[in-house]
């Protein structure tokens, strides 16, 4: 069966979901960011099939998350890089091992993270940049934007109207 492609829908969630949704890519993208950079490298922590690996990492490439370098002529090797939309998905995985961590490592967490400098474990949560409020599903909601087209408006006006009225 075809997999549906969201790369023409209007949401950001799924535009998004079409460039990292599948999960090999997102431990990729993981294990970059803790500084691996080789398809060896790669291939020994996520225990991946060499031909998956190859598809992945030629997707994040294409896709601008990751840059393929030469590091080596004879035979040709090359390194994978991470771009700063790559370095920019940092706070996707932050969010995911948060959560992770929260309901799914009943055995304790076995990855935790903390403070470059003190070492101190750092609870993370998502806050507005502007404000420097906490977002919490009940500070803040989804809107339609200024580019979002009627049906991304009917979706988004029709579960605003679901969800109960604050009372002033």
């Amino acid at each position: 069966m075809k997999r549906k492609s969201f790369g023409n829908m209007q949401c950001p969630v799924a535009r998004s979901l079409e460039l990292v949704g599948e999960w090999w890519s997102i431990l990729i993208l993981r294990d970059a960011m803790h500084g691996l950079t080789r398809f060896d490298e790669f291939e020994k922590s996520l225990e991946i099939a060499p031909n998956m690996l190859t598809r992945r990492l030629t997707s994040l490439v294409s896709s601008g998350l990751l840059e393929r370098k030469k590091y080596q002529d004879h035979p040709p090797r090359y390194e994978y890089i991470l771009t700063k939309k790559g370095k920019d998905f940092r706070p996707v995985l932050v969010s995911l091992l948060a959560w992770g961590n929260q309901y799914l490592a009943p055995e304790g967490k076995s990855v935790l993270l903390v403070d470059s400098q003190s070492e101190t474990i750092i609870d993370p949560i998502l806050v507005d940049r502007n404000s420097k409020k906490p977002l919490t599903r009940i500070s803040s909601r989804f809107v339609p934007g200024p580019k979002a087209n009627k049906e991304t408006i009917a979706r988004i006006n029709f579960a605003n109207e679901r969800k109960p009225k604050k009372i002033k």
